[in-house]
């Protein structure tokens, strides 16, 4: 099953091929849908901070009955936190706020602040500031493995040139319709993990009848060729929902895309209109982080059916 695939990071740190994402899901709610991931077998648990559910996520792990080394589990350093020391107590935030012993992960959820996000600035020397936090987090043991969120080539070369430690992983939005090929393969090639967040664009992808009639031929469900679109380019998705059914369809990937099929989805026009979430900083939109959280949960809970992936 894929759920139980696993690939090795960097530093020998091995991480499952496919984690479910949180983003959205509320503090109260993430509970109940990370305690029925872990029981289905996911082992793989992505929150941050800006998500406001770390405490529920972390309660879901403890409460779980698992070996705490059986489940991975990523937080991030806040995009805000431009500074050694406040990169340095958001980790011991996000530890307490888990109430774990470590994190296997931590990533630095932007290069830019929020409401900086798409400009000119990029904050080359904080970078290398709230890296070297991360650097340190990893050698006292907080953290097992350490990377980016968000992170384009220059960005990436910048903590290149001044670290000790490489970054081990850069979690960027991927999907069928918006993948950054360019980028995925520079990661790849100096042996930095990709992960792909919203990997059916919030399930925009749900409407796209060249997708969809592709989904047809392997008789599988739009966000389960999305998911497999994506570990076929050597991704980690993150795909979210609280949903069991959805958890599980999620899940049942063991299928193969077709070269001639993947070069079709590699060819879909890109998608621009993220419908909700077009408010969102990473679709170039609105540069407020709590508004904009506040606004996508109110868009989210007004939809009829259940969002699948973030």
């Amino acid at each position: 099953m894929m759920l139980q695939e696993t690939a090795t990071l960097a530093n020998g740190v091995t991480i499952p091929r496919l984690g479910l994402g949180t983003w959205f899901i509320d503090d109260k709610d993430v509970v109940p849908a990370v305690r029925e991931a872990l029981r289905l077998g996911y082992r793989h648990v992505d929150t941050a901070p800006a998500y406001r559910n770390e405490r529920g996520v972390g309660r879901a792990v403890r409460d779980s009955g698992l070996p705490r080394e059986e489940v991975f589990v990523t937080s991030k350093v806040d995009a805000g936190a431009k500074t050694h020391g406040a990169a340095r107590d958001g980790i011991d935030a996000s530890l307490r706020q888990t109430g774990l012993d470590h994190l296997d992960l931590v990533l630095v959820h932007s290069p830019t602040p929020w409401r900086a996000f798409g400009g000119t600035e990029r904050y080359l020397e904080e970078n290398q500031e709230v890296w070297r936090a991360l650097e340190e987090a990893l050698a006292a043991g907080k953290v097992r493995a350490t990377g980016l969120s968000n992170f384009e080539v220059a960005d990436v070369d910048n903590i290149l040139g001044g670290c000790s430690v490489a970054p081990m992983v850069n979690q960027v939005l991927a999907h069928i319709g918006n993948t950054p090929h360019e980028l995925i393969r520079s990661c790849q090639d100096r042996g930095i993990l990709v992960e792909a967040y919203s990997p059916v664009a919030h399930d925009e992808l749900l409407g796209n009848q060249q997708v969809a009639r592709v989904a047809e031929r392997y008789a599988v469900s739009v966000p389960q060729l999305c998911v497999r679109y994506c570990l076929q380019l050597g991704l980690v998705p993150l795909p979210k929902s609280a949903d069991p059914d959805h958890l599980r369809e999620n899940a049942e990937v063991d299928f193969t895309i077709s070269d001639e099929d993947m070069d079709l989805l590699r060819g879909v026009e890109p998608l621009t209109d993220y419908g909700d979430h077009r408010a969102l900083t990473i679709y170039g939109g609105h540069r407020d982080v709590r508004s904009l959280l506040a606004l996508a949960r109110g868009a989210l809970r007004s939809r009829l059916r259940p969002t699948r992936a973030r």
